[in-house]
């Protein structure tokens, strides 16, 4: 059995706020028995040298802390202080802890806020789950499917049936995690479990909860307190989903 925390945007930007909501929850992770972490996007978020420098100083464990780009991330800052490399091209990261490979997508547009998956992500996760000789968890930031929030669906994967095509042809894909939604919510897609986790800078509001017409400027809930996933991935395959708010 495995047990994945699952947190996403947590958009450090050297503010007090943000800083605090972070801390809060990675407190509250440290103290869990879990067996890794995954960060599914939006670091930063304006993608400034700083706030890698104050992502790599708190969002740490003692268990393995898996990060994959999101929107208001850039890849050459992020490159140059989480990995220590250069360059702008997609950042795709393919990791093995315990008997799980996660192999963890860009589905960044630099410059934009939807997303896609590149010609060469496309490839690369071809590739992955052709050699895959373990239970695969596939990562990005992007959600691939329809969400019923106007305003996320908006910016959302562009060339989901691409992605969708590649799964169907797979075998021991387990789950699809994402984040960009500041939301927890679950379905599926290709066949496999679709999971984003609850947004640790804010979450969005839902429109059939409120009778305001919801904007970008009204959309983000800044109180409502920062929530994590965790997945249960047990040895025949089998996923649960919890979710739960971080403790102050």
């Amino acid at each position: 059995m495995m047990i994945i925390a699952h947190i996403s945007d947590t958009h450090l930007d050297g503010s007090e706020r943000a800083l605090a909501r972070a801390r809060r929850v990675m407190r509250y992770l440290r103290g869990c028995a879990i067996d890794l972490i995954l960060v599914s996007g939006d670091l930063a978020d304006h993608g400034e040298i700083s706030e890698y420098e104050q992502v790599k100083a708190e969002l740490v464990a003692d268990v393995p802390v898996l990060m994959l780009p999101g929107n208001h991330d850039k890849r050459s800052a992020y490159r140059s202080v989480l990995l220590g490399t250069d360059g702008d091209a997609p950042i795709n990261q393919l990791h093995r802890v315990g008997g799980v490979l996660f192999a963890l997508c860009d589905s960044t547009i630099p410059g934009r806020d939807d997303g896609a998956l590149a010609p060469e992500t496309l490839e690369w996760l071809r590739g992955v789950l052709a050699e895959a000789d373990a239970p695969v968890v596939v990562g990005l930031h992007h959600h691939p499917i329809r969400l019923h929030n106007p305003l996320v669906d908006g910016i959302g994967l562009g060339n989901a049936d691409e992605f969708a095509a590649i799964l169907q042809r797979a075998q021991g894909v387990v789950a699809v995690l994402c984040g960009h939604a500041h939301a927890a919510a679950a379905g599926s897609f290709a066949g496999r479990p679709l999971l984003a986790a609850p947004g640790v800078v804010s979450t969005t509001r839902l429109p059939w909860t409120t009778t305001d017409a919801l904007t970008w400027a009204n959309t983000a809930d800044l109180t409502d307190p920062p929530g994590v996933m965790f997945h249960v991935l047990d040895d025949d395959g089998t996923l649960t989903t919890h979710v739960r708010t971080a403790p102050e």
